[in-house]
Formats: C-alpha cells, sequence, structure tokens
C-alpha cells in the first residue's frame, strides 16, 4: 500500500507535457465530432423542378443553410431547362460526390414527378423531405421538422407538416397561411389536405407507404395523398403552427395559397362546378387500391363517406353527423355543407 502511496505521489511530480495534453484535447473533440454527425439522422430532400430558373437559386440557398446538414439532396428535372441544370450542376460543385444527384423526371406532371421520386428506390434516408423550387426555407426548417416525429416508433409512419409565411415574388412578406387548430385525421383527410408538400418531412415508415401504393397511383396531389395514406394506416401526423419557410406566390404557381377573398370565392366556384367531387372521386379511387393498408376505424369510415355520397340529400345530412367528416375552419365547414346539400361530394 505505501508503494503504491509512493508511486503516486511521485507521477504528480511528473506533470504531462502542455503539447501532449492539447494532442489529447484535440483528439477527443474530432472523436467527438464524428459521433455527433454519426448520431445525427440523414434527410433526402426531393426537389422537383420545372422551368423554375427565377427562384431556384434562392432556394438552394436556403437548404445549403440549413442548421440540420446531414441532407443530401435529389432533384427531378421535369422540364429540361437548361438555365435551370446550370444552376443545380453549380450548386453541385460545392460538395463531394453523392451529395447533389440529378434525374430527368417522367414529362407527366408534378405529381407523377414528386411521387416517382419518393419511390425511387435507391434513395436511402431516415427521413425524406419535399421541395419545391421557389420557396425559401426557414434556416431550422430541417431541425425543427425532425424534432417533432424523431420520437415516434419507427415502425409508426409519421408526417410533419406547418404553417407557411406567404411571400410575393420579391420574397415580401404579405400573410400566413391559414391557422389549423383541429386535430389531424383521417375523417379531416378525406375533405381537406392540411399540410402543403413544400413543408413536410417523413420518416422510413411513411415512405414505404408511398411505395407501396407506387408511383403511378392516380391522385390530386402528392402533398394531399400523403396526409391521407399516413393517416389513414394508422400514422401520426403533426401539424405545427410555426410556419417553416417562406411561401412564395407568383405568376406561374400550380397551386396557390388560400388566404384572400379571390382565391377562396375561386374554391367555392371550382366546388359548384363539381371539382371537389372530382377530386374526392380520385382518392377514394386511391384509397380503395390500398385499404388493406387502412387501419380497420379508417376502413370503415372510408366505407360510409363513400355511402354517403349516394344518399339522397336529408340521408347524407343525417350521416354526416355519424361519420363526423369535417375540415379546419368555419367557412371550410360551410363550403362542405353546402357540398352536401347539392351533391358535390
Amino acid at each position: 500500500m505505501n508503494k503504491l502511496r509512493k508511486k503516486s505521489i511521485a507521477y504528480k511530480h511528473y506533470p504531462i507535457p502542455e503539447t501532449l495534453i492539447k494532442d489529447r484535447i484535440r483528439l477527443r473533440l474530432v472523436k467527438s465530432t464524428s459521433l455527433i454527425s454519426r448520431e445525427k439522422p440523414s434527410v433526402a430532400i426531393f426537389l422537383c423542378i420545372f422551368n423554375g430558373k427565377l427562384f431556384l437559386q434562392e432556394q438552394l440557398e436556403s437548404i445549403k443553410n440549413q442548421t440540420h446538414k446531414n441532407w443530401r439532396l435529389y432533384v427531378s428535372d421535369d422540364g429540361d431547362c437548361k438555365e435551370c441544370l446550370a444552376i443545380i450542376h453549380k450548386f453541385k460543385k460545392q460538395y463531394e460526390v453523392g451529395r447533389v444527384v440529378i434525374y430527368s423526371g417522367p414529362k407527366s406532371g408534378f405529381v407523377k414527378n414528386f411521387l416517382t421520386l419518393a419511390c425511387n428506390k435507391s434513395i436511402n434516408a431516415d427521413y425524406f423531405a419535399f421541395s419545391d423550387q421557389d420557396d425559401i426555407w426557414v434556416a431550422d426548417k430541417l431541425e425543427r421538422s425532425i424534432k417533432f416525429i424523431r420520437n415516434i416508433n419507427n415502425d409508426r409512419p409519421a408526417l410533419y407538416c406547418s404553417r407557411t409565411i406567404i411571400v410575393d415574388k420579391k420574397n415580401n412578406a404579405i400573410g400566413l397561411s391559414p391557422l389549423f387548430d383541429k386535430p389531424p385525421s383521417f375523417a379531416n383527410a378525406l375533405v381537406q389536405n392540411i399540410g402543403g408538400g413544400n413543408t413536410m418531412l417523413f420518416n422510413q415508415s411513411a415512405r414505404k407507404l408511398l411505395i407501396e401504393a407506387g408511383a403511378d397511383i392516380p391522385v390530386i396531389t402528392h402533398d394531399w395523398w400523403m396526409y391521407l395514406l399516413v393517416i389513414g394506416c394508422g400514422g401520426f401526423v403533426k401539424y405545427d403552427n410555426h410556419p417553416s419557410l417562406r411561401y412564395r406566390q407568383h405568376e406561374s404557381n400550380l397551386v396557390g395559397c388560400n388566404i384572400t377573398w379571390q382565391s377562396r370565392l375561386l374554391r367555392i366556384y371550382l366546388l359548384i362546378k363539381g371539382k371537389f367531387k372530382e377530386y374526392n372521386d380520385k382518392n377514394i379511387s386511391a384509397l380503395i387500391k390500398i385499404s388493406h393498408l387502412l387501419s380497420e376505424e379508417n376502413k370503415k369510415t372510408l366505407n360510409e363517406f363513400m355511402q354517403l355520397r349516394k344518399l339522397k340529400l336529408n340521408q347524407r345530412i343525417h350521416k354526416i353527423k355519424n361519420i363526423k367528416i369535417y375540415r379546419q375552419t368555419l367557412l371550410g365547414n360551410l363550403g362542405l355543407y353546402t357540398a352536401i346539400i347539392f351533391n358535390k361530394l
């Protein structure tokens, strides 16, 4: 014991050289950094472009500036735009091989473009995010999105979506997208999409559902389909009232925002013309094809919704109380009941 104590005391008289201490600290920091990097989940970003040269550079810069750095960008060009490809290739040169991958799109519209890219089995990651070509992501978009679904069991599909800041083509803020307070549900998803695809991030289980449903499934939009699919199959959906991006409005928008009276009146007009019924026809047809994936409760809700659309007026009004379908806002629900009364559901 005395010998041990003497050795211990003697050791104290021989301090470790300062250079060695610095080397040990440096090695420890390098090791810690690499471990942290490995622990951060990977994200595959699905960016679909179509003649988007005007705003593409700003969107790429917002992806570059994300606080969550472990991402890979997969671009599907559906328009063969030389200027767009030049912008993408210039961006690609800033990173290592494989960080930015470019595909030629199917040339069958934006929905097919997104679904084809998302169903590409050669692309692997922990999480997946859709990206439009003309938005600007908030710096912590990926980090915040992951935080909300990271603790969901990997076997359960999980989807994040959020509110957006509406901006004009010069990136001047003009408002916020509608705030949705009611909980996400299949009864809501049947008659409304609450999340823009440009805000969405989803896990591997949700991605598996997309692949099983297939890229050729005829749906109205990829984001509404994503909401229907995840919530219908018993998954978790988080709607975040904190905006995750700046949603740009301009003349070339394929799908615009719903914050002006003009846009709301247009939706009412489309409802009267039967567009809402047409949308539901397509969504129902797609849901029937994957009905074996739906939860038992949601299968029942889907069947009741299908029956509702075939009933007489007094029966429809009675039936809606049973299946409890709803939209998120008062005006939205007024539109829903209008559709039910005039048999445009």
